[in-house]
């Protein structure tokens, strides 16, 4: 008994380097590297006939990792799956247990949390089976988004063009970005105008600080002032010196703390706050989460689980980050809140995103942390201490100012108490604050006041502004679309892949083909990208894993709705002519212009000439440098793994090639050129490896 080995399997190496540290000899921790089986690429892979049923395949290239783990199996006494705690993760262990041929009842599922010494060892000491219901919720998102995507994207390649791609909530979140886009263009903006009075106290003793106040109502309404006219008339109707204090409304203000992060809130704030992309932020959230290298204590979990829709943390966090607060402030600034998730039914199996460690300061472990590690990780503690800490408290006032019937209104509020803003302020504040303090000197009713300065401002309505990605994920959550471990993938999609949605200074704008695909979806496949359809399609998909219901039943009703739809699309609608994107590039060959086009390979250039002339070329990402070898531009390439690199325009004549990003700098100790390369210490790195010199 006392010389069993155990396998434990994750996902990631990293997972399993750290884990590997809390549980000695007697355990062997490999990584599936992710998924290790899924649908095939190459065909629809679900048997419509046998009622829906999948047929899944060992995914290409993970023989060796497949084979690596059955031969660790083989001389191990027991197996345990530790996949994300997850939907996603345990449908990986039960397609390991698949593999490895291991009985779906015997208790081999271990999950946690955070990955702690404490937690990791509760976990191993409290197995269980493998849970069906989280399987066939996975299932069943699967098999839908197959069905959506291998479906409808055939049709949109022979109407439309190769490589487009639908997809269940793919299409739905492009619609939404469409819909305001056409908003913003049928916009027409209205005049308004906004009257303010610049005051200060007509008594000479007291402070005579000026302070604004705006016009509001007239003759106890609500007024509003839509031209220059009546703007003139409302002027020439206050008179000057009849200003006074009709009342003073002070009160107490408390502002809450916020929850702690969920997945949704954290992609919204890190991409507020700190200028990240939703997929850097999960990436960046990932690496904290799995382990980092910290100097004197090896690689440690710093995160607790990062998908989750819960605000909800355990005793054992409660506990220590009410010690914290207790040992670090003041008297007074431990809070009593209380916080409850958006969807009653959300399911609660782990936390909110918090620090495994609360007592690691982010201060303290700066010095091991990337600059983007130190930025996500101070958010993620700075948001969980603040969640528990005492409200701020503001004197705030309200003061109502006459002048014939017209009324004016000033507002002032001073910061009282700082509660939880002494942690959660600046750089790290929520989505949307702002400097509250406004100041108003100490005013009385009845006192009468005098104008320093009239204004009357002319304005015009605007427009709903485009999406950024923050916005987007908020509005997807808002309306039950997707879940938020799919927003990053479907954002890339959009953006990256099918070309749909392009960045215009961090906004989403959808381009011609994303209006032209969502048109033809809107037209024939309704239910797809309608909201509220898809939004009751994730609650039937919730209710797989939440009451059990079955999952091939919720498909096949779906899938009725969808094959007639197809079967009307092809044979109504027409091959849609796209206007190809003319370029400033002229053919070498005929002088012409050049185009782009889109091949089974993604976008190229090719004469507009065709077919009198068939010139092609690949398109190239200058970066406005010179290769030092010949004096040609230098582009970005990708490798076949997908890895970009950058190399001379002049290939194969010259071979010159960066890893990393040249600038127009020369080194000053050998003269090579300088490349981008963030490191802890230094922002720029000489491309000469024998050289070494950074800064």
């Amino acid at each position: 008994m006392g010389n069993e080995k155990s396998l434990v399997i994750v996902e990631s190496p990293s997972k399993a380097k750290t884990i590997s540290k809390f549980l000695g000899g007697k355990y062997k921790v490999v990584a599936s590297v992710g998924h290790v089986r899924d649908l095939p690429k190459s065909k629809l892979g679900i048997d419509i006939d046998r009622n829906f049923e999948p047929e899944y395949i060992s995914i290409r290239g993970k023989g060796d990792v497949i084979k690596a783990m059955k031969k660790e199996a083989k001389s191990a006494d027991k197996i345990y799956l530790a996949t994300d705690p997850d939907r996603e993760g345990e449908a990986i262990s039960w397609h390991i247990a698949h593999l490895l041929d291991l009985d779906r009842n015997e208790a081999n599922r271990i999950v946690f949390n955070e990955i702690t010494k404490d937690a990791i060892k509760g976990a191993v000491k409290n197995p269980r089976p493998i849970d069906q219901n989280l399987v066939d919720a996975q299932q069943a998102r699967r098999v839908l988004d197959r069905l959506v995507g291998y479906q409808i994207s055939p049709l949109l390649w022979r109407k439309i063009r190769r490589g487009l791609s639908a997809g269940r909530v793919q299409s739905a979140a492009l619609k939404i970005i469409c819909d305001r886009e056409k908003e913003i263009r049928s916009f027409i903006p209205k005049e308004y105008w906004n009257i303010s009075a610049v005051l200060k106290s007509a008594g000479g003793g007291k402070e005579s600080k000026p302070f604004t106040a705006r016009l509001t109502e007239h003759k106890g309404k609500k007024i509003s002032v839509d031209d220059r006219t009546a703007a003139d008339a409302i002027v020439a109707a206050l008179a000057p010196n009849a200003y006074a204090v009709k009342r003073v409304e002070r009160k107490e203000r408390v502002r809450k703390p916020f929850a702690p992060f969920t997945t949704s809130s954290l992609q919204q704030e890190a991409s507020s706050k700190l200028g990240f992309y939703t997929k850097k932020v999960m990436f960046v959230a990932q690496q904290l989460y799995e382990g980092v290298e910290i100097k004197g204590k090896g690689a440690v979990g710093l995160v607790s689980y990062i998908r989750t829709d819960s605000v909800r943390i355990s005793a054992e966090a409660h506990a220590a980050v009410t010690n914290y607060i207790t040992s670090n402030f003041p008297e007074g600034y431990l809070g009593n809140n209380v916080y409850s998730n958006k969807k009653k039914d959300v399911q609660d199996a782990h936390e909110a995103i918090r620090p495994t460690y609360v007592e690691l300061h982010p201060s303290d472990i700066k010095d091991s942390l990337t600059k983007d590690q130190y930025a996500l990780y101070r958010l993620i503690w700075a948001r969980f201490v603040a969640s528990r800490m005492a409200p701020a408290v503001y004197d705030s006032e309200a003061v109502d100012i006459a002048n014939g019937d017209y009324g004016f209104r000033a507002n002032g509020s001073v910061l009282k108490f700082d509660g939880f803003l002494r942690v959660y302020d600046g750089a790290a504040a929520a989505a949307g604050d702002e400097n509250e303090e406004k100041r108003l000197p100490p005013l009385s009713e009845g006192e009468p006041l005098t104008l320093v300065d009239l204004l009357s401002e002319q304005n015009f309505t605007q427009p709903p502004s485009r999406f950024t990605e923050a916005g987007l994920v908020k509005d997807l959550e808002e309306k039950n679309i997707g879940r938020p471990s799919t927003y990053v993938p479907i954002i890339a999609t959009l953006t990256e892949k099918r070309k749909y949605i392009t960045r215009e200074k961090k906004t989403l704008c959808p381009t011609e083909l994303g209006f032209v695909v969502t048109e033809l979806m809107e037209t024939y496949f309704k239910e797809i990208v309608d909201t509220g359809f898809t939004a009751g399609m994730e609650d039937k998909l919730d209710d797989i894993e939440v009451k059990n219901t079955d999952w091939k039943a919720i498909v096949g009703e779906f899938y009725d709705i969808l094959k007639d739809e197809l079967r009307t699309a092809d044979a109504e609608i027409e091959k849609v002519k796209l206007e190809d994107e003319v370029t400033d590039e002229i053919c070498e060959l005929c002088g012409r212009h050049l185009v782009k086009k889109f091949g089974r390979f993604g976008e190229f250039l090719a004469c507009s000439g065709y077919p009198e002339c068939k010139n092609t070329k690949p398109i190239v990402n200058k970066i406005d440098v010179k290769c030092p070898q010949c004096g040609r531009d230098i582009v970005a390439r990708k490798s076949k793994k997908g890895r970009v690199f950058y190399g001379c325009s002049g290939y194969p004549e010259c071979n010159r090639i960066f890893w990393n990003k040249p600038v127009e700098k020369q080194c000053p100790h050998c003269g090579s050129l300088m490349t981008e390369k963030k490191t802890k210490s230094s922002n720029l790195l000489c491309s000469n490896a024998e050289c070494g010199y950074k800064e």
